[in-house]
C-alpha cells in the first residue's frame, strides 16, 4: 500500500480537547485516531474515515469544507457497539493545488484501502468528490454500481467542468468505462429536466422518486445492495430534518430514513466504500445536520457489523434455489433466497459468467416482489434491465 500518511493531516488538537468520555465506551475513545506522531496501525481495520475538505467545485454550497471536523465532534461522542469493526480515523487529506489534484490523490488512497478489503467512508466536501471515488475502481479496472441518494442527478451537460451538480456526465462519458449501473433513489421530479429522466431511461439506469422511495422504503433495498459505492448528498434529507445544507428544500427523506438506508448500505457485502457530502455548518441549525450525519455513520457502521458474507456467489449452499420459466419458455430464471438472511437475489443468464467481466454483476438483488412477479409470468424490470445491459 501508499505510503497514505504522507496525504494526510492529523486531526485537530482541540477536536480531541473537546472530548470527554469518562466510561471509555464511546467511539473517540474505541478507534485509532490519527494524531500529531502518531497515525494508525491498518492491520485488521475493516473501516477508516478520510476527511475531504474541498468544495471548490460545490454549486450554491461554499463552506461545506468545513464539515468532516464538525463531523468528528458529533460523531466521536456515540456509544460504541461491542459487535462493532475496528475503525481508523485517517484525518483530512491535504488538499491539492487545484480541485483535480485532490481527485488524483484520494482515488489512488482509495483503491489501496478498497484493494486491501478495507470500506472508506469520505466526509466531504461537496459532491463532485464521488468522481473521485469512481476513479478508484477505475484504477481496480473494477466494473463499479454507483447509487446516489440525492434530489438530482447531477448529470451536467457535455464538456462541463466537474462541479458536485454536474459530475455523472463526466463518469459516463470516460473510456475505458467502469460503470456498469447508476441508481439514483429519491429524485424530486420538480427540480430535475425532463431531457435528464429521458437520458436516465435510455442508459437504462435506475431512478426512483422520492414519494415511491418513502412509500415502500424496504423495496430501495435490493437498489442499496447492488451498490459498489455509495454518493449520500445531504440536501436529499428535508429542511426540517437537516437544515445544514443551502440547497435542501422543504420536501425530502425523514433522518430516520436515511439513517435505515445507511444501515441498510452497511449490510451489503458488496458495497466497498460510501460518501456523505454537502453538509455545510455554516448554515446548520443548532447543530442539527451535523448530529444527524453522525447518527447516520453510527448506523452504517453497525450494518457492516452485521454482515452475513451471504451473497450467492461466496456461499451457494447456503441458499433455496427457484427455477421459474416465463413466456412458455422464453425466458427461465433462477431465483435465490438466503437460509440466514432471507434476502433475495436472481440470476442473469450469459455464458462463462465467472471469467466474464460481468462476474461481479451477474447476480442481481432483487425483492421477494420480483419473484411474486415472475411467477404471474411476468419479467421483472429488475432482471430485464440487467439483462439488456449484459447483452448490449
Amino acid at each position: 500500500m501508499t505510503d497514505i500518511e504522507l496525504f494526510f493531516n492529523p486531526i485537530q488538537q482541540d477536536i480531541l480537547d473537546t472530548f470527554e468520555d469518562v466510561s471509555g465506551h464511546k467511539m473517540g475513545s474505541k478507534i485509532q485516531l490519527h494524531t500529531v506522531g502518531d497515525f494508525p496501525d491498518l492491520d485488521e481495520v475493516k473501516i477508516v474515515f478520510i476527511g475531504v475538505e474541498e468544495d471548490r467545485n460545490a454549486y450554491n454550497n461554499e463552506g461545506c469544507s468545513f464539515a468532516p471536523d464538525v463531523i468528528r465532534r458529533f460523531f466521536y461522542q456515540l456509544y460504541h457497539q461491542e459487535n462493532m469493526p475496528r475503525i481508523a480515523d485517517l484525518g483530512n487529506l491535504k488538499i491539492g493545488k487545484r480541485p483535480t489534484d485532490t481527485y488524483t490523490a484520494l482515488s489512488e488512497i482509495m483503491a489501496d484501502l478498497i484493494a486491501d478489503d478495507i470500506i472508506p467512508i469520505i466526509l466531504g466536501g461537496s459532491q463532485d468528490i464521488t468522481y473521485a471515488n469512481y476513479l478508484a475502481y477505475e484504477k481496480l479496472n473494477r466494473i463499479t454500481n454507483i447509487v446516489s441518494i440525492d434530489s438530482q442527478f447531477d448529470i451536467g451537460r457535455e464538456n462541463m467542468p466537474v462541479r458536485s451538480n454536474a459530475y455523472i456526465n463526466r463518469i459516463i462519458l470516460r473510456q475505458p468505462n467502469f460503470l456498469f449501473n447508476y441508481s439514483n433513489i429519491g429524485y424530486q421530479t420538480y427540480l430535475v429536466d425532463p431531457s435528464e429522466i429521458e437520458l436516465m431511461d435510455k442508459l437504462l439506469f435506475d431512478t426512483h422518486r422520492l414519494g415511491l422511495a418513502r412509500m415502500d422504503l424496504i423495496e430501495c433495498e435490493p437498489i442499496i445492495r447492488s451498490a459498489d459505492m455509495l454518493s449520500l448528498d445531504m440536501s436529499v434529507v428535508r429542511f426540517s430534518d437537516s437544515p445544514g445544507c443551502k440547497n435542501a428544500t422543504p420536501n425530502g427523506f425523514f433522518g430516520d430514513e436515511i439513517c435505515k438506508m445507511a444501515q441498510l448500505a452497511g449490510v451489503s457485502d458488496k458495497l466497498s466504500s460510501f460518501g456523505v457530502y454537502e453538509y455545510n455548518p455554516t448554515c446548520d441549525i443548532n447543530s442539527q445536520s451535523g448530529m444527524l450525519i453522525a447518527e447516520i455513520l453510527w448506523y452504517f457502521i453497525d450494518g457492516v457489523s452485521i454482515r452475513k458474507k451471504d451473497t450467492p456467489n461466496m456461499a451457494k449452499n447456503n441458499f433455496y434455489k427457484y427455477f421459474v420459466s416465463l413466456h412458455e419458455g422464453a425466458y427461465d430464471i433462477v431465483f435465490y433466497k438466503s437460509k440466514d438472511s432471507g434476502l433475495w437475489w436472481m440470476e442473469i443468464p450469459i455464458e462463462n459468467a465467472e471469467s466474464s467481466k460481468f462476474s461481479r454483476h451477474y447476480i442481481v438483488p432483487c425483492s421477494a416482489k420480483d419473484y411474486e412477479f415472475a411467477c404471474t409470468n411476468e419479467i421483472p424490470e429488475r432482471w430485464l434491465q440487467t439483462y439488456k445491459k449484459i447483452k448490449a
